[in-house]
């Protein structure tokens, strides 16, 4: 058995075409807590839509227990490394289950930043400047060419994990450090001060973009899932060439790393309001205080249709005998 890809996603009107549906949730990344979260949300929401799902947890289950308990797809409610890079996305095509949001590329590179950027760069997607941080032996040098106050971050990791906010020196080390615990590939940018915007992308088209306001430092793993002084807003209050000048920079990056789906393209406007592209989210949260669900209650989307639109984007793969 093995995964044949198709054009575009089929639209179900019938539950029942969907089959027997895992929503794989949990995992054992540094993003467990918020992926059960939105596993659990996603799959109430289906459940509601008379959808025969069930939860999944491959910390618990070896993932060839979905072919054993006869899943016909897999909606892919995993966060972070194991679950959104994909690793997993691999297993499944291996077993030739169909599954939700990007394939193998689009979802490797999307999860690394660095080469979202670059990519982003080679057709033109305007990002910040960034240097690679190797080792301690960097860090002046990175403040030489980059200024204060900057930004540090590992490389892979979702959820704004491990990213600290530089404005002196001597807290450059420590913030390196820190995001080095977690994985190798950190790097720095500078820091931008301007409106957070992020863009929801649905079965290739763009949600109406979000405004994204908090006390915090930054937009940080606490004030994306339990702070409640975070303020969103959707319009976003952009003008109309500006909202669809996002929107296009959010579908042209998802075509740059070969995503597909469904996702986020989150950015940053500088003082002039300009945007300068952050990274992209091939498996985003779906709580709720989640970003995606938000744009799309913009549209008239509720909850219940927007995971069962997510769940079609599974038929952009198909089961064919080997």
């Amino acid at each position: 058995m093995r995964l044949r890809h198709l054009n575009n996603p089929r639209h179900v009107t019938d539950p029942g075409e969907f089959g027997r549906v895992a929503v794989l949730l949990g995992g054992t990344s540094s993003e467990r807590e918020i992926s059960l979260l939105s596993g659990n949300a996603c799959l109430q929401a289906l459940l509601k839509r008379g959808v025969d799902a069930h939860a999944f947890d491959p910390r618990d289950k070896p993932l060839t227990d979905l072919l054993t308990r006869k899943f016909d797809r897999v909606f892919i409610a995993l966060h972070g490394p194991g679950g959104e890079d994909g690793t997993l996305q691999g297993a499944l095509e291996f077993l030739g289950l169909p599954y939700t949001g990007s394939g193998v590329m689009g979802s490797a590179i999307g999860m690394d930043k660095l080469r979202t950027k670059r990519l982003a760069q080679a057709v033109g997607i305007p990002t910040t400047d960034y240097m690679v941080l190797r080792g301690t032996g960097d860090l002046e040098t990175c403040i030489e060419r980059l200024g204060l106050p900057m930004i540090v971050k590992p490389a892979t990791q979702g959820s704004s994990v491990g990213m600290t906010k530089v404005e002196k020196a001597e807290q450059l080390l420590g913030a390196y450090q820190a995001a080095a615990l977690l994985e190798p590939n950190v790097f720095a940018e500078p820091w931008i001060t301007g409106g957070e915007y992020t863009v929801a992308v649905l079965q290739g088209r763009a949600l109406p973009s979000i405004r994204i306001e908090t006390p915090a430092t930054f937009y940080d793993y606490q004030a994306k899932y339990f702070r409640n002084d975070t303020r969103y807003f959707c319009p976003s209050g952009l003008s109309t060439e500006a909202e669809k000048h996002l929107a296009n920079l959010a579908v042209a990056t998802f075509a740059a790393v070969g995503a597909e789906g469904w996702g986020r393209a989150d950015f940053m406007m500088d003082k002039t309001g300009r945007p300068f592209l952050l990274e992209i989210n091939t498996v985003p949260g779906m709580t709720d205080h989640s970003l995606v669900p938000m744009a799309a209650r913009a549209l008239e989307i509720s909850f219940e249709l927007l995971v069962w639109q997510v769940l079609e984007t599974s038929f952009s793969r198909t089961r064919i005998e080997t």
